[in-house]
């Protein structure tokens, strides 16, 4: 009874943390800088939501940006960048003018573009970045960085406990590959973060996890009498929904196919609300693998929003691709260790069967629901909380 009670508690935990916040995508900005001879340009791109979170870009109110409200405030968005990005060319502190915003839509919105200049000291050879935009509010945020010199390039996730980072120009070979395997941890730490952060991923997952440890007979469920039992249909869905999101992150990432993104994030919050009702009535029974497959194949274009956003050049963008992807897999590899033996322990008490199964699992519907509300119609109905960075 107090193992029962002791795995009933950190489930409960479990669940909480899981679906605590909403958003597919954390909040993020991207910045480029070319290196050339005789300058140092770049471009910064920032999301209007979150501008209009940090500086109050909506002065009506209405709960609309409108481009008279976001060029009113161009010079306390153009002096927000500047006070939370430095630069220094090797050791040497490099002066920044910022020129006129534009406004560009990606995959996840509107965002403000910031033509940037340096004027350094000399020639560059070694770059230091400082990137804590929003640290003070949001320290989820990143910056997704794509340094470019001749014909050569490199990349990295800004932000975060890293906030400082150092990068050679003109390296040599060994350097290069250096800066190679230091993309892929990156962008592999990314990955790990964005399945961790991806509620509507995680949510799709669990939804289609809850009933492996379980049996439908007799129009209601029954504790899977052998662990191999459950395991196995574990096993199923996860390596289904890794294929299928892998196949579409690969294309979408490498613009053979791409979708609206209203399409694929509304697809997202649909798939949610349907894996969770067909917890409380069952229509694909023993075809959850098929499930996971099917909307795997949206879920991965909804993984590959964030390094196209990013305008990756191909050099740079296989080990980009790869790094995110493995770092994906591992992320859903910590959900599924972490809720398996916990299920399995639970799977015979009436808290799982009616508690988490079907009160869980009617919850999760209701939460995708109103995402799909919002994505469908472009409205917030949920609130944004400053912890997670982004709107839940």
């Amino acid at each position: 009874m107090h193992l029962n009670r002791w795995f009933s508690i950190c489930f409960l935990v479990f669940l909480a943390v899981s679906g605590s916040a909403q958003a597919h995508k954390s909040s993020g900005s991207y910045l480029t800088i070319d290196v050339a001879p005789q300058s140092t340009t770049g471009r910064l791109d920032i999301a209007l939501r979150d501008l209009d979170f940090a500086l109050g870009l909506d002065q009506d109110g209405n709960g609309e940006l409108t481009w008279g409200e976001v060029r009113a405030r161009h010079a306390d968005i153009a002096e927000l960048a500047k006070n939370h990005l430095g630069l220094k060319s090797d050791g040497a502190e490099c002066h920044l003018e910022i020129g006129q915003q534009q406004i560009d839509e990606h995959s996840d919105g509107a965002y403000s573009v910031l033509p940037l200049l340096w004027q350094c000291p000399k020639s560059v050879q070694r770059l230091e970045i400082n990137y804590t935009l929003f640290a003070d509010i949001d320290p989820q945020h990143r910056g997704l960085f794509n340094l470019r010199f001749g014909e050569q390039s490199q990349t990295a996730v800004l932000g975060g406990d890293r906030p400082i980072q150092q990068f050679e120009i003109n390296a040599s070979t060994q350097s290069a590959a250096l800066g190679g395997w230091q993309a892929l941890l990156q962008f592999g730490l990314q990955g790990l973060w964005h399945i961790w952060i991806g509620f509507d991923h995680i949510l799709f997952l669990l939804s289609l996890l809850l009933p492996a440890v379980l049996v439908y007979q007799s129009r209601r469920w029954v504790p899977a009498e052998g662990f191999r039992q459950g395991g196995v249909e574990v096993l199923k869905v996860v390596t289904a929904f890794t294929v299928a999101h892998s196949i579409t992150l690969t294309l979408a990432t490498l613009q053979w196919v791409v979708l609206p993104s209203r399409l694929v994030e509304s697809t997202i919050a649909a798939s949610v609300v349907l894996a969770a009702l067909n917890n409380v009535w069952p229509l694909f029974q023993g075809q959850r693998w098929t499930v996971a497959f099917l909307f795997g194949l949206i879920h991965g274009f909804g993984f590959a929003s964030v390094l196209t956003d990013l305008g990756l050049p191909s050099s740079a963008l296989l080990v980009a691709l790869f790094g995110f992807n493995l770092g994906v897999e591992v992320g859903q590899l910590a959900i599924v260790a972490v809720f398996l033996p916990l299920a399995w322990g639970l799977r015979s008490t009436a808290f799982y069967r009616r508690g988490v199964m079907t009160v869980g699992s009617l919850m999760i519907a209701a939460l995708a629901s109103i995402w799909l509300t919002e994505r469908l119609f472009d409205v917030q109905l949920l609130v944004k909380l400053p912890i997670f960075g982004s709107y839940r």
